[in-house]
């Protein structure tokens, strides 16, 4: 009998439109790998950008929240493993997990530290220096006990698995690092990609509902492109992304070479023919997608420290890091004028993608983690007494809250 996994998203995976839709297709790739049977359920609208699941075999299923019909959906599935997308899912549906399919091991992708991002916003709102007062914040409180609840948490980031280990003191046998995971890029594709001669302009690209991106284009309209501009008079910014509103769309100047394109069908054709990518994040978390078609497709890019956290490790910049404004227009156009400087940075990153983000290295680490606690799961649970502690809790609370509201909403 095929082994079952049942992942409940929060949205259906848009991969053409932002970086966890793109993570989510390769967690799926994964389990198929190993030869899971994967149903994907959803209590989110489905949208015409949401990839067809079903051309990749995969079962689409929505489903309610508050409503007892997923318990019944549930235990007919009866899924070996069950993985949220984000806690808030978790919050969600983990207690009914936890109570009709008790044996399904309960996997939490987090996408990236929701906690993380938050606090950053509010310090870089409040224009202070980020520190633990922004840290342990309320959305802290509900995705530690999120992470605590399930056997298995995946993050995308190191330095985010310090931060839960560290400042958090999360067990480690609770967590497994697990970043992009990507084909390696071969040497028969490198030389297929434009040169420097054969490339314009520069690009930034990012879903415009994700707070971060459109902050960082806007911090590029009025103050980073201006700089840049003043040098390159005839260059160009082409600014890339899903859900463009009509405020970002304000930004378009033709006369100031800040043109905003929309969304872009294929990420690779633009990217690659682009010269430098920009990616003047100030506050966020996880990993940048942006970043990481950036480097696939040979294109160097400048970024600020918080863009590249957890991309680089020991190895060399695929650009520069810059978070002073003026040194990152700097960078941004010698990085545009100097060929050899440009080419050694495209190198760089495809180092980046071949050397930390092996698909293959990671997709067994996933699964023989999975298989590894499987084989032993009540002894991990015991190990986890905090997370017993709080799915009790969560039982009493959360379950008799959502049958309230269930109640209330058939009256």
């Amino acid at each position: 009998m095929q082994k079952q996994v049942l992942i409940i998203g929060f949205v259906w995976p848009e991969p053409k439109s932002s970086a966890a839709g793109y993570r989510m297709l390769q967690l799926i790739g994964a389990l198929r790998h190993a030869n899971y049977q994967v149903t994907f359920a959803s209590p989110s609208a489905k949208n015409d950008n949401a990839f067809d699941l079903n051309s990749i075999g995969v079962e689409q299923v929505s489903i309610e929240l508050n409503n007892s019909s997923f318990d019944g959906f549930l235990q007919d599935l009866n899924p070996q493993v069950v993985l949220f997308d984000r806690f808030m899912m978790e919050e969600q549906f983990g207690w009914r997990v936890a109570e009709y399919c008790p044996n399904a091991l309960r996997v939490l992708d987090t996408e990236d530290l929701h906690f993380l991002r938050k606090g950053r916003h509010m310090a870089f709102k409040d224009g202070k220096p980020f520190n633990g007062a922004y840290l342990y914040n309320d959305i802290a409180k509900r995705e530690i006990a999120s992470i605590y609840r399930c056997d298995l948490s995946l993050i995308i980031s190191e330095a985010e698995v310090e931060i839960l280990m560290n400042n958090f003191k999360v067990e480690e046998s609770l967590l497994l690092y697990l970043p992009f995971m990507l084909d390696k890029i071969k040497d028969e594709t490198f030389v297929k990609l434009a040169n420097f001669e054969n490339r314009t302009h520069f690009i930034t690209i990012g879903n415009f509902l994700h707070e971060p991106n459109y902050n960082a284009v806007l911090y590029l309209k009025e103050t980073i492109w201006p700089l840049v501009k003043k040098q390159l008079p005839e260059a160009e910014l082409h600014v890339y992304g899903a859900y463009a509103s009509k405020k970002v769309n304000q930004l378009h100047n033709e006369k100031q070479g800040f043109l905003i394109k929309g969304f872009a069908e294929d990420v690779h054709e633009v990217m690659q023919n682009a010269k430098v990518c920009l990616a003047p994040i100030r506050f966020g978390a996880g990993l940048k997608g942006k970043l990481f078609d950036a480097m696939i497709n040979g294109t160097p890019c400048v970024t600020t420290s918080i863009g590249g956290e957890g991309v680089y490790g020991d190895l060399k910049v695929n650009g520069f890091m810059e978070d002073n404004p003026i040194d990152f227009a700097s960078k941004s156009v010698m990085l545009y004028k100097a060929k050899n400087s440009w080419k050694e940075k495209q190198k760089n990153g495809f180092d980046n993608i071949n050397k930390r983000f092996n698909r293959s290295y990671f997709q067994n680490k996933l699964l023989q983690r999975i298989k590894e606690i499987q084989s032993q799961l009540k002894e991990h649970r015991q190990d986890n007494f905090t997370g017993q502690m709080l799915q009790h809790h969560t039982l009493q609370s959360t379950k008799y809250m959502s049958k309230w509201i269930e109640a209330k909403n058939k009256k």
